[in-house]
């Protein structure tokens, strides 16, 4: 049986590879491209944490995540003209795999011994990493890079993991907080417009 981390990590891997294909169609990408994309989106970040961690990447050893992916691709060819007309799906998959990755990774540095500032950092990385890549993929300025609260929101959906952890919450528990306070932090910040102060330089 999957254990609960391996079944958050295959949700956001869908959800992941779904905004990814959504984007791609939008840009008019073949199906082969748009699984690319959708593919690169949902492990990306995990790869760039693995190998910091030194570590195996997660689909190197497990075919899930490429049958995952096709099956993203599959749901938007089949339903891509329902989900054309719904303008917050990108929006929604995006933050529900923003959620589930940023404390798979968060999870996982836990599991090897580093400590949790590290944990923080490579659960950001597991979250955001994806779709920065999935960004230059289809030639858009990455999220992370713009106004909106993004890496932040895992940022602080890290740091909840923490807090979650030394007042001996059971690490589910802590997963299923974590997760939703990097959800709705992201909800929130984009429905009431809260952003990051611009850096602004000399003229």
């Amino acid at each position: 049986m999957p254990t609960f981390v391996q079944i958050l990590d295959f949700i956001g891997t869908f959800a992941f590879a779904i905004s990814g294909i959504r984007l791609a169609s939008a840009k008019r990408f073949d199906w082969f491209g748009a699984y690319v994309v959708g593919f690169v989106t949902a492990i990306g970040g995990g790869t760039i944490r693995d190998l910091l961690l030194d570590v195996t990447p997660g689909w190197m050893t497990d075919p899930i995540y490429l049958i995952c992916t096709g099956l993203a691709l599959g749901w938007v060819i089949l339903f891509g003209k329902y989900l054309i007309h719904l303008n917050n799906t990108f929006f929604i998959f995006d933050s529900i795999g923003l959620a589930l990755f940023t404390v798979v990774g968060v999870g996982k540095s836990l599991s090897l011994g580093y400590p949790f500032w590290v944990a923080i950092i490579m659960g950001s990385f597991t979250g955001a990493a994806g779709g920065v890549i999935r960004d230059v993929f289809i030639n858009e300025i990455p999220l992370i890079f713009r106004k909106e609260i993004y890496a932040m929101a895992c940022v602080v959906g890290g740091a909840v993991y923490w807090f979650c952890d030394i007042t001996g919450m059971e690490s589910y528990g802590c997963q299923i907080v974590s997760g939703m306070t990097v959800f709705v932090v992201r909800i929130l910040a984009v429905k009431y417009k809260v952003t990051l102060p611009i850096l602004k330089g000399h003229e």
